[in-house]
């Protein structure tokens, strides 16, 4: 049996496309990963005749990305600006081994098959060739999450699916290993943003297109009373001393490159020419000796 898709995708496209037409698109999340990003591609000494931009709302990645690649092609939805490609994360139209450089920038947390976009992208990568992506997940928006199911289970006898779930720092590395990438690294950058009101916050996310996507969301609007019930709750627990509310945003970043011969490999089990307690100066233990 087929597992229910979360995200309405075609929702979050609309929903996307009309943000970025907007002249009050909230950039500083993507402005930040961007900022990042060149950090982490000025450490990377290869160079690659084509890159793929996947999915990044805006253009923030293409300078960084032409400092190691001879061409970048932008892929994304219809609506976001200066696109090369429309098309989906999950479908890649691109050849196997056509690019050496794949980047996805606050694009991937959206997509229903998240292992199968993984699969996409090493598909599509050469060999030697570098997977950089980051990504929503962790615990991001859980004081929002939080609040909204105090009031629901407050006020209406239950929950609903408000805000979108998010992937396990952890799980995230597993996937990467599980669609054939060499040496993958997880790590993440917390992000904690002050609002004067919980309202702000709800401002930014509607602003980003990142409005509750969930396929199985409630399609009735949602009451007054429930929305400043939970307005209410997330002041009374995330709140500063000055008033001002906090909201969490974990952008986690992964990468991995496609598999090559030259790349590192770790030694056999029994392989070793040196013992651990040589290098540490203490005596070798045998498997029953207490050490005290």
């Amino acid at each position: 049996m087929t597992a229910p898709a979360p995200f309405d995708r075609a929702l979050t496209r609309r929903r996307l496309a009309r943000a970025l037409a907007g002249a009050d698109y909230p950039a500083f999340l993507i402005e930040r990963a961007g900022e990042d990003l060149t950090d982490r591609l000025s450490a990377v000494t290869r160079k690659y005749a084509r890159g793929i931009d996947l999915g990044t709302p805006t253009g923030v990645a293409t300078m960084p990305m032409r400092m190691l690649c001879e061409s970048v092609v932008r892929l994304g939805p219809e609506g976001a600006e200066a696109l090369d490609a429309v098309g989906d994360e999950e479908a890649l139209p691109f050849a196997d081994g056509s690019a050496g450089l794949v980047v996805s920038l606050l694009s991937l947390q959206a997509v229903n098959d998240l292992p199968g976009s993984f699969a996409q992208v090493r598909r599509v990568l050469e060999p030697d060739g570098l997977f950089l992506a980051c990504l929503l997940g962790g615990e991001s928006l859980t004081e929002l999450r939080q609040s909204f199911a105090a009031a629901e289970a407050e006020l209406e006898g239950g929950v609903s699916p408000r805000i979108a779930p998010f992937a396990d720092v952890r799980a995230l590395g597993s996937l990467l290993q599980r669609a054939g990438f060499a040496l993958p690294v997880v790590d993440l950058d917390r992000v904690t943003v002050r609002y004067r009101t919980p309202f702000g916050l709800m401002d930014d996310l509607r602003a980003m297109g990142w409005a509750n996507p969930l396929a199985e969301r409630r399609r009735a609007p949602l009451r007054r009373a429930t929305l400043m019930r939970a307005a209410e709750i997330y002041a009374a627990r995330f709140a500063d001393p000055d008033g001002r509310v906090r909201a969490t945003f974990d952008l986690v970043w992964l990468s991995g490159w496609s598999p090559h011969e030259s790349q590192q490999k770790p030694l056999r089990p029994g392989s070793a020419r040196a013992r651990l307690a040589d290098a540490l100066g203490v005596p070798e233990l045998g498997p029953t000796e207490d050490p005290r």
